[in-house]
């Protein structure tokens, strides 16, 4: 994967995946903790999430400006990664259940700054590596192979979140039933007129509750779901540990691409590599990246509601157990080794392979699907599952479809047929529409969350797995199509002399779209579920449509 790409990329990649496994870490369990800890509605938490994600992705213009004009890449990227470190043990210092509200919105201020320090200029500093023009035919499979090391992290995360959030539960002789926080904290505040409910779920937890002791059994079961959220943001200051290791100790690997048109321009050695445009050039190439940055607003504001919208759809209408076989989905020490034997599978199967091939893919395919039948053995019949679960599927098919895509677009490539970097993203933008149109059709019986109170559906209400497992596959697509081209479309066009700040651009146009999450999230308990998600379908069509009526200008731009 990595051959004939300068090794800097492997530092990126691997520097890279660990901040990104704390922070998916983080982001798949908190609409879930400010609801617990502090019984806060949908809307409030999903409005939150939102200006906590503006800050998130806008913040990189600050680091991005900071980079090219005083710090450098190398210093903004390690001190982006200490000042997240901050923030997250923050977030993580346990404190007593309905407090330390003001610690958690400082804690996120912290890690925005640290994220914004961080991100853009990694991905400048990748960049970097491909203006040589030994690497630069590789750029656009650069950020593919790049994007993929964000989602292996990512892949990870929730299934991490999980298990943390399980012991500390088991430790306190609890399990965790999605049910319980909407009703202790309406029990809480007198709110919920018929308690016969609440107590029949408190008493498959523990059968000596009663009416007395329902309120006490309210309190510790959402103290202790409270700290274990807790424990789980702890699992994000110990990644960014790793990431520190890697990009401190490997940095002879990068530092050639280290440097700033400021610092080349100060380089008797280096300057006259420095690049100026005329102020028209420079002009046409800011447009051009303004208009692509309009039209991801829109494709951010959809993709993100895998946090909030899409979370609260897991909780709330989708089953909450599955079957064995189904259960491999939600189990990656199943998934994996399946996923692996099916590579094993193709590497025997391929066309014109070499005998070494054909017999190492044969023995993966042995190894790993004993793997995955022993493991398929393992489980109960009936299988329970939180919701953030769902978060690994869109990092699971980003790495399960990366080497796809970009064998698929190497092929069209000696065909002379590959998109552009610009046709790429119109093509996700349609591919998103497509995504959230499988919600509309999934939702089109349900009742809305305003008609259920904002409680779990009854069984009779709770749809597939399979609806939102089908929406994350394809919105993984588009993702493939539009993210990594989009930064490396940045990359090639930026003006040299703004490089940082161009990636922090691609940021804020992210960061608006994040916004516009919580938007989205407010309505959730204004509007019917089929219209919540045609919203978001409407929205990409149109800015699908707008991308390509401007097709041939962003084309003529990348082009020169």
């Amino acid at each position: 994967m990595f051959k004939g790409h300068p090794k800097g990329l492997i530092v990126a990649f691997f520097a890279n995946m660990g901040e990104r496994f704390g922070f998916y870490t983080m982001v798949s369990i908190f609409v879930l903790f400010m609801q617990a800890k502090y019984g806060l509605s949908s809307g409030t938490s999903g409005y939150i999430y939102g200006i906590f994600m503006f800050c998130v992705y806008f913040f990189p213009l600050l680091g991005g400006y900071l980079a090219d004009r005083v710090l450098g890449y190398g210093k903004t990227i390690s001190l982006g990664l200490m000042v997240m470190f901050i923030g997250y043990l923050l977030l993580a210092l346990p404190t007593q259940f309905q407090t330390g509200f003001g610690l958690v919105i400082a804690a996120l201020a912290v890690i925005a700054l640290g994220t914004g320090l961080f991100k853009g200029n990694l991905q400048a500093l990748v960049g970097n590596m491909y203006d040589d023009p030994k690497y630069s035919a590789l750029r656009d499979r650069a950020f593919n192979i790049f994007y993929m090391g964000i989602n292996v992290g990512a892949m990870f995360a929730p299934s991490a979140s999980e298990k943390v959030c399980s012991w500390i539960l088991a430790k306190d002789h609890f399990t965790y039933d999605a049910r319980i926080p909407a009703l202790a904290h309406d029990f809480l505040k007198g709110k919920l007129a018929d308690v016969s409910q609440f107590l029949e779920v408190a008493q498959k937890q523990n059968p000596s509750i009663t009416v007395d002791n329902l309120r006490q059994f309210a309190e510790n079961y959402l103290g202790s779901l409270s700290k274990s959220y807790h424990f789980g943001f702890g699992v994000a200051c110990l990644s960014l540990i790793i990431s520190m290791l890697i990009f401190w100790g490997f940095k002879k690997y990068y530092r050639q691409a280290d440097i700033t048109e400021k610092q080349k321009a100060a380089s008797e050695e280096l300057k006259s590599q420095v690049v100026e445009l005329t102020p028209e050039q420079t002009k046409e190439r800011l447009v051009a990246l303004g208009l692509v940055f309009f039209v991801v607003i829109f494709f951010w504001m959809a993709f993100q509601q895998s946090a909030v919208t899409m979370t609260f759809f897991a909780r709330d209408y989708t089953v909450p157990q599955v079957d064995k076989l189904t259960n491999l989905w939600f189990d990656l020490t199943g998934l994996l080794p399946l996923y692996l034997a099916i590579v094993g599978l193709v590497f025997l199967l391929r066309k014109g392979a070499s005998r070494t091939s054909r017999l190492g893919g044969g023995l993966a395919m042995v190894i790993f699907g004993v793997l995955t039948y022993l493991r398929y053995e393992t489980y109960p019949e009936i299988n329970p599952f939180q919701p953030q679960r769902f978060q690994h599927f869109n990092p699971f098919f980003i790495v399960a479809l990366t080497p796809l895509i970009i064998a698929f677009f190497a092929y069209l490539n000696k065909k002379g047929k590959e998109p552009s970097a610009p046709r790429k993203i119109g093509y996700g933008m349609l591919l998103t529409a497509a995504a959230f149109s499988i919600l509309v059709i999934g939702s089109l019986r349900l009742p809305s969350p305003a008609e259920l109170g904002g409680k779990v559906a009854p069984p009779e209400y709770q749809v597939s797995v399979y609806w939102l497992i089908s929406t994350y596959f394809l919105l993984t697509v588009a993702e493939l199509f539009l993210s990594p081209m989009g930064i490396s479309f940045v990359s090639r066009v930026a003006p040299p002399k703004y490089k940082g700040l161009m990636q922090g651009g691609w940021f804020a146009a992210t960061a608006i779209g994040n916004y516009l999450v919580g938007v989205v999230g407010w309505l959730w308990m204004k509007v019917p579920l089929w219209a919540l998600w045609s919203i978001l379908v409407v929205a990409c069509l149109l800015s699908a449509t707008f991308m390509f009526g401007i097709m041939k200008k962003l084309e003529k731009v990348a082009a020169s």
